[in-house]
Formats: structure tokens, sequence, C-alpha cells
């Protein structure tokens, strides 16, 4: 047993390089932040440029290199931009976690909305992943996916076009993993439940002064959690962190819920 790596060795990300999408606010921010503390320099992307600025001065803290770029990543030629500006400096980790979650009935949905969120959180994932495996096809990498719980088990109502979006990002990170990890590349996606964000709070209130009915929701979904609390934007970058870790090296195509037991209820 002498010969294994230490935790230390297991979790450092010294000398890495990773990029995580919607860095700006909760679980992104969440990721870069526990990301920089194992030693990787990071390059944080969001559409909001205060707030992301704000996040790279928070995380200063940690000596290591931060840059930000302010990208709408439901436009895929500033994807490509974004991509074009890292070459020779391209990531040694991708982190997809961008995403939005308008709620509207299904029936009220047109082709502008649908095509709004299936940009935003799956075609943007798709492109993000093309980039990242074409420049490092031969040394290879690590790319995390954000799906949801709710791509597994839809719970709340009008929420068709998330759902449809999330177990695209799952389908596409199996379809990724089976090809591409004989190229060096591990692929595998968190599947997040019930987490408290500054996002889901803003959407929950505003939602709430319209519509009474959804009270009646958050407590089916409070009763249905074994812990009986939701989590932490940090619970989720623990397991983001163990992904992108040599932690998870024989780990390729996983899908990991960190839902509080919602799934298994």
């Amino acid at each position: 047993m002498a010969n294994l790596p230490s935790l230390a060795q297991l979790v450092s990300l010294k000398g890495k390089r990773a990029l995580i999408t919607g860095a700006a606010a909760g679980i992104g921010k969440a990721i870069a932040y526990r990301f920089a503390e194992a030693g990787a320099d990071l390059e944080l992307v969001d559409i909001d440029s205060a707030t992301l600025l704000n996040a790279r001065d928070e995380l200063s803290e940690w000596n290591v290199q931060i840059n930000t770029h302010v990208v709408d990543l439901s436009r895929k030629e500033e994807i490509d931009a974004l991509w074009t500006k890292l070459t020779g400096s391209e990531p040694d980790i991708l982190v997809n976690n961008a995403g939005i979650y308008p709620f509207k009935p299904f029936l009220e949905a047109d082709e502008a909305f649908y095509r709004q969120v299936m940009e935003t959180n799956l075609f943007s994932v798709y492109w993000m992943c093309q980039h990242m495996i074409r420049l490092r096809q031969n040394v290879g990498g690590v790319i995390v996916n954000l799906g949801s719980i709710e791509a597994v088990i839809p719970f709340k109502e009008d929420l068709a076009h998330y759902s449809v979006s999330k177990a695209g990002v799952i389908a596409l990170t199996r379809a990724l993993a089976k090809e591409h990890a004989k190229h060096g590349f591990r692929v595998n996606a968190i599947l997040p439940g019930g987490i408290i964000t500054p996002g889901t709070k803003a959407v929950a209130k505003q939602l709430l002064q319209f519509r009474f009915d959804l009270l009646k929701t958050g407590y089916d979904f409070q009763q249905r959690l074994p812990i009986g609390r939701p989590g932490q934007p940090d619970e989720v970058a623990r397991m983001a962190l163990v992904l992108a870790s040599d932690f998870a090296s024989y780990m390729h195509g996983a899908t990991i819920p960190i839902d509080g037991g919602f799934l298994a209820a």
C-alpha cells in the first residue's frame, strides 16, 4: 500500500485549470471556491458581469489565477469566441453548471421560449464539451455536467422544458463517456435536488406572489425528502471536487444524485 497516493494528492488540483460556467453565484460559485481551495486556476464564466467580478474578488483569498469571461451561453458564437480566446491555455477540467429554470405551463410554451431553454441548458453543454474534447483530444481531461433530478422524476409542474433539457445532459454525458474514455476523458454528471441558491430563492419568491398552489408543491417536496431539509450549494460542490480529482479516476458516465434521498424515497 506504500505506493498509493495520499489523500492530499488525490484531492489536489494544483497545476490544473478549471473552467466553470454559471460561476458567479449559487452552485457554480461554490464549485469555484472548492476548486480554488484545492489549488486549481480558474476560468469563471457567467452572463452577469457585476456578480462575476464580485465572485472573483471573494475567491482572491486563494493564491490561484482567476480569469473571468462574460458569455451568453445561449449564443454559440459567444461560446466559440470564448474557446478561441482560451486556445493555448485550455482548461484541464470543464464544469458545465449554467442553466435556467423558468416556469411555464406546457401548453403555453412557444418556440422562442423552448429554444432559449434548450440552447442555454443543453446546446451550450454540447458545444462546450465539443470544444473541450477537440482541443484536448491528445491529452484528455475531465468534464463534469450538472443535470437535475427533474430529468429522472419530474416533480414540479410547469417545468417540462427544463426536464427535457436536463435529460439531454444525462444522455450526452453517457455518450461522451463511452466514446471518449479511450481518449483520456472522464465525463460524469451530478444531479442536484432541491438546493437553496440565490436563483432558486428569487424564482420561488416571484412565483409565490401569483401561485399560492406552489406552497403545497413545496410542502410535498419537503415531505418526500428523507433528510428533511433542502441542500446547500457546497454539498454539490464537494461532489464536483471528487469528480474533478483523482478520487474519481475510475468513474465514467456516472450520474450522481445530490438530492437528500429524494430519488430513493
